[in-house]
């Protein structure tokens, strides 16, 4: 049968695979690598790593003006050095403490700003300082106010050497449990520079395991050596296109990249990439077995693949730019290079990898080499039906019994969506890192011994001044407060700072949720209050993320349906396939908190978890809807009945969709084996999402609900008379 092609794809199909337009094609993307990159820096040499993610108007923000404004000398990010001795801090281990002040104080380390002045103090006083347990001691110190990443990693690292010194031995070193004093930096400066660490270290982890992966699934999935390594390449000039691009914008202030944005985006790549190479290398080896010429196989396989490739490539980049809409940092910050990233793959795809296919021919599948009947003898197999067995039996069974597979799979999806009702969300940053980041093992001694919330009190500045100690009065009352300090006074401005020490973690979800409480407290007894600090900006984080999921949430849904509608040209179809890849988000939600909660052993899911996995699911969810239906649509065109046409369709696309979702899932599986919660939760979550999509949504549901429809799942598009037999 004689598919229905489109003319433009065609046309592009000949020149790219001609017998000079393969080596230019070629030689176009190298030139545009070289000038690329040699105009530019690539995007890792330009991540910003401490990048503001809150809006300029979140309260938290316009608070810590205030304050830095009214107390010039309490600006600066504290680093908190936490020293411990399970059997209790001795005589000696103070002495010890105070000489360590003392040379920070004299010889101050790179960005210093501060340092509590414990060797000045009397040993009672230091004693006093003190966990009741006597085990745990802080000594704060703080660097300069905006002190990039680098400038606090240099900062700590010359207070560790300076602790080296002054005690003759590292108490950095060796387990909490053992005997003898120990010491670890938390506060800010030390989780920033954790947090920066862990992808830094996971970016080349992650580049190495994902091509390594990618390479072994397609060798076990096709057998063919050269075939597995033409997505790899396909990925590679890709990204070789992307990084310098996006180099470019960062240089100029265009946009703002840091290291989670590059270390998801080289995931996307080679998952998107691979799909996209694979969507028409499945077409272009189908056509082989009934095509003697390559290029004549190449060009129709360019016709039949081509529009659903690109209309799936410009459905994922028009749902990551709508991560524009977002207000939190972070999320804004993606939409750009994920947007780049998959726009220059589904170039590659179109433009490249034909190219490459053209000069490697049959080749490209050694040594299972497609062969039509007549060339039967000189290579390796011919087929009359490409497609397997499992594909046959699963065209037939959804269009046999359309009402059972799709009342099972809305019921097996619906089932796990419910689970995604329980999820308890976290923003707290400690709980991402492994337990034994020298920050978390510092939080944790505070939380044991001392009290949890003196990692990152809150600050309350009041005006006017007098009325300092009603507030910290009100606020000491309130049984969510551990300690209230007394009220400073400025010297600037008629205010007064009150520094309050939470009973409970800093970054946790309690502590959010009393923070509306501590506002209305010390609002009642002050006419203007001010609250800043970590806890508030969790707060914050917390509020724009929820505004950012319901905005960006609804602008995808609309693209996504825009650009459906525009290319089926079926309302019906477009309203269906929406609704199935939204049920089959809400499972991959609830089925990853089942995994997190009861497998993991995590009590919350990080609260960026939702809008990722939306954005990312809903939109490559499509791409196999959309090259499914296609080819269902094309063989409707061409007047067998609709059964007909769903079952071959099925059949057609099972084995290469198959394949690719298992590559897709892989690939965010890879980011489980990172000691980033964040990105371990993300990946589990988006791995079953992908699965889900490629076992159940795809040769299942859809196929099932569009057999059930009949003519009618192609309205108002017309078909021919037999597309309702």
């Amino acid at each position: 049968m004689k598919v229905q092609e489109h003319s433009w794809w065609i046309r592009l199909g000949r020149w790219v695979t001609g017998r000079w337009g393969r080596w230019c094609t070629l030689a176009v993307w190298l030139v545009l690598i070289s000038l690329l990159s040699m105009a530019a820096p690539q995007v890792n040499r330009v991540e910003v790593s401490n990048a503001e993610d809150l809006p300029l108007e979140s309260a938290s923000i316009q608070a810590q003006k205030q304050i830095d404004a009214a107390f010039p000398d309490e600006k600066g990010i504290p680093a908190l050095l936490v020293w411990y001795r399970d059997s209790g801090l001795t005589a000696e281990d103070r002495v010890s403490i105070q000489a360590v002040a003392r040379s920070l104080r004299e010889h101050p380390v790179a960005h210093q700003q501060g340092v509590v002045p414990l060797d000045q103090m009397p040993e009672q006083a230091l004693t006093h300082l003190a966990s009741d347990d006597g085990t745990t001691l802080v000594l704060p110190v703080s660097f300069a106010p905006g002190t990039g990443t680098d400038g606090l990693q240099q900062g700590l690292k010359d207070i560790r050497n300076t602790v080296r010194t002054a005690l003759g031995l590292d108490p950095f070193a060796g387990d909490l449990g053992a005997p003898g004093l120990h010491a670890r930096i938390t506060g800010p400066a030390g989780i920033a520079t954790d947090a920066i660490a862990l992808f830094q270290n996971a970016d080349v982890t992650l580049l190495v395991a994902t091509a390594l992966l990618v390479l072994i699934l397609l060798m076990v999935l096709y057998r063919s050596p050269v075939l597995a390594l033409v997505p790899l390449v396909s990925v590679c000039v890709a990204y070789g296109g992307a990084s310098p691009l996006l180099g470019w914008l960062a240089s100029r202030g265009w946009i703002t990249v840091d290291a989670q944005s590059v270390s998801i985006m080289t995931v996307l790549l080679f998952g998107a990439g691979t799909d996209y190479c694979l969507f028409l290398i499945a077409r272009f080896r189908e056509r082989l077995y009934q095509e003697r010429d390559v290029r004549t196989a190449l060009v129709q396989a360019m016709g039949g693949a081509a529009g659903a490739i690109a209309v799936s490539g410009l459905t994922v980049v028009v749902s990551l730019l709508a991560l524009l809409a977002a207000r939190f940092g972070s999320y804004h910050r993606f939409a750009v290079p994920f947007a780049i990233g998959v726009l220059m793959m589904a170039l590659v795809a179109l433009t490249f990898v034909p190219a490459l296919l053209a000069i490697l021919g049959r080749r490209a599948f050694y040594p299972f080499i497609p062969a039509t009947a007549e060339m039967h003898g000189r290579f390796h197999r011919h087929r009359t039906d490409p497609a397997g067995r499992l594909s046959r039996w699963n065209g037939r069974v959804v269009t046999r019994r359309p009402w059972a597979v799709g009342l099972a799979g809305v019921v097996v999806l619906g089932a796990l969506a419910t689970a995604a009702f329980g999820i308890r969300p976290t923003y707290n940053l400690l709980a991402s890192f492994p337990s034994d980041m020298p920050s978390r093992e510092g939080y944790t001694l505070l939380a044991e011994h001392a009290s949890p919330g003196a990692l990152a009190p809150v600050q309350v500045l009041v005006e006017p001044a007098s009325r300092g100690q009603a507030v910290a009065d009100r606020i000491a009352e309130l049984p969510f407060v551990a300690s209230v300090a007394k009220p400073e006074w400025s010297d600037e401005t008629d205010a007064a700072l009150v520094t309050v020490t939470l009973r409970s973690d800093p970054y946790s979800a309690e502590a959010m949720a009393n923070l509306p409480a501590l506002k209305q407290a010390a609002a009642e007894a002050a006419p203007t209050i001010w609250v800043g600090g970590e806890t508030a900006r969790q707060y914050d984080s917390q509020q724009w993320t929820q505004r950012d999921t319901r905005w960006v949430v609804g602008l995808v849904i609309c693209v996504i349906a825009i650009l459906l509608l525009g290319y089926l040209r079926s309302v019906v179809a477009t309203v269906y396939l929406l609704l199935t890849v939204l049920l089959s988000f809400a499972a991959a939600l609830g089925a990853g908190w089942l995994v997190t909660r009861h497998i993991l052993g995590q009590d919350a899911m990080q609260g960026a978890i939702p809008l990722y996995a939306f954005v990312f699911l809903v939109a490559l969810g499509e791409d196999y809807n959309l090259f499914m239906m296609s080819r269902i649509w094309q063989e409707a065109s061409a007047g067998v009945s609709l059964r007909d046409a769903i079952r071959r369709g099925v059949a057609a696309t099972s084995g290469v969709i198959s394949s690719a979702g298992l590559i897709l899932a892989a690939t965010f599986a890879v980011l489980a084996g990172l000691p980033i919660q964040v990105l371990v939760q993300f990946g589990v979550t988006a791995a079953i999402g992908v699965l889900m999509d490629t076992f159940i949504v795809r040769p299942f549901l859809v196929p099932a609900i569009t057999s059930l429809l009949g003519r009618w799942a192609f309205w108002p598009r017309r078909m021919r008379k037999r597309a309702d037999a």
